[in-house]
């Protein structure tokens, strides 16, 4: 088949998914767009790479360190417009959108305090302005989770981002090589479809899978819901496309974490599960425990069995030539400044000495833990702990108002804290933070939701009750004859 043809049917294929999970009796904002453009950027690449635009990289060689200190204009402009429609969509909707920014204080601060850790930053107007582009991760939360239906707006979301992502993705990897592969400094070749690399794109399937996995898995529970068998076919097909994308892009920790994920899903979807809610917690931690400290101190035999070396892929190395690094253990470099850093020339010299070729190429620490160790110290690793076990306490706590929708946000966060083990997604323009955020904040907005309409059922219920009584004394009175005073 040639290319124009394959292009053609991928086409036609997006739109077909589009027509069979059409739903008319849902109606969400307009400004649902907003995040779901800000995904699919985010999800795939700049649009200046797109364009073939990017071309702003900046080189300090005082430093010795090259690095992409300015970015790219055209992608700022971008970013930077999308980001101020949603604020001013928050701004809009005025009530809603304060509700769940007051509830959600622990990422508030953690976005402030790196706010302040601009000031120590070795380049403070880069990390500036990266904590500007930072605020559109949380801006689009809001934007999705205070909408009128937030659960439809967000099914809605990664339906449309999935439907363009995943199967472009395939296309690009068997029709468009020069676009969907890439090799790396020693010559491998890599899967990376719409994305950069292997684990931009084995973390954007795996979020987008697991997902459909909970929406197939809603679909075939609920039996009466209309036009379920054309919704089941196309979500069907897109959870196909992505178990067959995370298998060929060979990203072992996205891949463990969709079957742990998986797994999660499915037993805290079972009906003992579901009936003895206290029992969540043990699964939770099952499933925390088996993933994540198996992976670090189950020794060189089960990162081998995931096709890594015992050093889990040199990791072990890389985390022991870092910490001694960080320039001040309490505050860090600074927000998203250790790699643009004097620091880093440290590291790589480390690297060098253990014979690593090409040390120069990382700029992560491939530990989401330790990267925020490195830019914002103890200070910022205690503020991820507080969010992710706030945002733990919140899912458990919707879990037990509605099971489905909290076995969800639970899933997101238990392997968000199993990802961050391996690789770094506690990173702004990040799908996994961006993820992490909707699953604390979505689990905050359904306990907020349903205190306000148990609050609303209640104080209704207690007029009903005030004005049956008064019917009742009306009767009596009436019934004997006895004139009640006017209240007026």
């Amino acid at each position: 088949m040639n290319t124009p043809v394959a292009s053609l049917i991928c086409l036609c294929g997006i739109a077909g998914l589009f027509y069979l999970n059409r739903d008319n009796a849902v109606e969400t904002s307009k400004a649902l767009w907003l995040p779901i453009v800000y995904l699919l950027i985010l999800g795939s690449r700049p649009v200046s790479l797109w364009l073939g635009t990017n071309s702003a990289v900046s080189v300090r060689p005082a430093a010795g360190i090259s690095s992409q200190l300015d970015g790219s204009p055209f992608d700022a402009t971008v970013f930077g417009i999308l980001s101020l429609g949603a604020i001013a969509v928050l701004v809009w909707r005025g009530k809603r959108a304060r509700l769940l920014y007051t509830s959600n204080w622990p990422i508030l601060v953690y976005i402030l305090y790196c706010l302040v850790s601009v000031a120590w930053s070795f380049h403070p107007d880069v990390a500036f302005k990266r904590w500007i582009k930072a605020i559109g991760d949380p801006a689009m939360c809001f934007v999705i989770l205070t909408d009128r239906q937030p659960i439809e707006a967000l099914r809605r979301l990664i339906s449309r981002v999935g439907f363009v992502l995943l199967p472009t993705s395939l296309l690009l990897i068997k029709y468009y090589p020069n676009l969907g592969v890439s090799y790396t400094v020693d010559g491998d070749r890599t899967i990376t479809g719409v994305t950069t690399d292997k684990n931009m794109l084995g973390v954007m399937l795996f979020v987008v899978s697991l997902f459909t996995l909970w929406r197939v898995i809603g679909l075939l529970r609920a039996k009466g819901e209309p036009d379920r068998g054309r919704k089941l076919l196309a979500q069907s097909i897109l959870l196909a496309f992505g178990v067959v994308l995370l298998e060929r892009a060979n990203s072992k920790t996205s891949i463990a974490c969709f079957v742990l994920g998986g797994a999660l899903m499915y037993v805290t979807n079972l009906r003992s599960i579901r009936s003895r809610r206290s029992r969540v917690h043990l699964v939770c931690l099952a499933v925390f425990l088996i993933g994540g400290l198996s992976l670090l101190l189950g020794g060189s035999d089960v990162a081998r069995a995931l096709g890594r070396k015992g050093n889990l892929s040199g990791r072990t190395e890389i985390w022991g030539a870092l910490v001694p690094c960080v320039p001040n253990a309490i505050i860090g470099a600074g927000f998203e400044s250790f790699w643009i850093s004097p620091n880093v020339l440290r590291f790589q010299e480390t690297l060098r000495a253990l014979g690593w070729w090409h040390p120069e190429v990382l700029n992560e620490a491939h530990d989401g833990y330790l990267e925020v160790y490195l830019n914002l110290g103890c200070v910022g690793f205690c503020l991820i702990a507080l969010i992710l076990l706030d945002g733990y306490k919140r899912a458990v706590r919707a879990f037990r108002w509605d099971p489905s929708i909290g076995s969800l946000f639970l899933t997101y966060i238990i392997t968000s804290a199993f990802y961050n083990i391996t690789e770094a997604g506690f990173r702004m323009l990040d799908l996994m933070w961006v993820f992490l955020l909707v699953a604390v904040v979505g689990a905050s907005g359904v306990a907020v939701h349903l205190v306000a309409d148990r609050a609303t059922a209640t104080s209704h219920s207690r007029r009903a009750m005030r004005a049956s009584r008064a019917t009742q004394v009306n009767a009596f009175h009436n019934k004997r004859g006895i004139a009640l005073p006017r209240s007026d």
